[in-house]
């Protein structure tokens, strides 16, 4: 699904960061499934290292992303990050920044069987990663508030080139280009002028433009009408949200945080405390985002085969509460791995 970042090797080595609620779960299961697909499929070999962050390490050593999680993910071939909970915007918002993890890709895709999905949806969301109001410069008086949204020429052109190039490489035929420059003349306006400019460098894909308001509405009647939806910051944020809801939910919901250099992988849903330690989570997101790490490697095989065993274990379930069932966190994992065996 995403540009290949490095040659096929013999071992990789992937960075683990369960973090905090319902992350260790969905991880364990991800992780379980990964083995099997590495005993099953024969030249993938996984070597997995733990890294801490998140709420418990910030209680415990003052930081929730410490120094040497920092260098364990620059010094492994990938990364897999579950969910942070209070602390969330002290850890994958700094790791996107200082690793310049500049484009966020969240596909929003149906799966046969998935309750309360609508049909048709096949879309990716390419998201600026770095810029926007999630810079965190920000002031506060005892009546106001007030907070900076950065827009640059470099950044807007670097996140639409991946989105073109996402677009040719996929077979894509649409970019929609999302913004607010109606309102937001300065920082939507140069976000457009940006993307006008790449998309000239590639006549063989539609472009278009629309304002968020517009495509929110459009999102929630006519997915099928979208591609790849090129966005900045915020926008996509929310409308990744939107587009989750189309497809069963959060918990179907994987993304990739890349660079040119390092790739984080996780899934959307937060850390869900108020289901944490149940067995309930739905791990589809973490193993989906693990397919698209698979894919970045190069190791496309593989990400089809893992994929594959995912849609074929949605049609005939158990499926988790959240998607209408009743099984737990551990069954869904176990029953993706059979698949996976049975493959081979």
């Amino acid at each position: 699904m995403l540009m290949e970042a490095c040659p096929t090797m013999a071992r990789y080595r992937i960075a683990v960061i369960p973090g905090d609620g319902i992350g260790p779960e969905v991880m364990e299961a991800c992780l379980h499934v990964l083995r099997a697909l590495e005993e099953a499929y024969g030249d993938l070999s996984l070597e997995f290292i733990e890294l801490e962050a998140g709420d418990g390490v910030k209680a415990e050593r003052g930081v929730a992303l410490p120094e040497e999680t920092l260098r364990g993910i620059t010094s492994a071939d990938a990364a897999l990050f579950a969910a942070a909970g209070e602390t969330a915007g002290e850890v994958i918002i700094p790791i996107r920044r200082r690793l310049d993890l500049y484009a966020n890709v969240r596909p929003a895709k149906t799966y046969p069987g998935v309750p309360g999905a609508r049909e048709g949806v096949d879309l990716i969301i390419v998201r600026e990663n770095t810029e926007g109001l999630y810079v965190g410069v920000e002031g506060r008086g005892p009546d106001w508030g007030v907070s900076m949204r950065v827009t640059t020429l470099k950044a807007s052109e670097r996140i639409a080139h991946y989105a073109f190039k996402l677009a040719e490489e996929m077979g894509r035929r649409k970019v929609t280009a999302v913004h607010k420059a109606n309102v937001l003349k300065a920082t939507c306006g140069l976000f457009l002028e940006a993307c006008r400019r790449v998309a000239e460098d590639y006549p063989g894909i539609e472009y278009e433009e629309m304002l968020v308001d517009t495509c929110a509405l459009k999102l929630a009647s006519k997915p099928e009408d979208f591609d790849i939806l090129l966005t900045p910051n915020l926008f996509g944020d929310i409308l990744s949200d939107e587009a989750a809801a189309l497809t069963g939910g959060l918990g179907m919901a994987p993304s990739g945080n890349i660079g040119d250099r390092y790739g984080v992988f996780e899934p959307v849903h937060g850390s869900a405390p108020d289901i944490a330690g149940r067995g309930i989570a739905n791990p589809m997101a973490m193993i989906l985002s693990a397919a698209m790490m698979l894919r970045w490697l190069g190791e496309g095989e593989a990400a089809d085969a893992l994929e594959k065993a995912v849609s074929k274990y949605l049609w005939r379930g158990p499926l988790t509460p959240d998607l209408g069932g009743d099984a737990g966190t551990m069954d869904v994992a176990l029953g993706v791995a059979r698949l996976i065996r049975e493959a081979f």
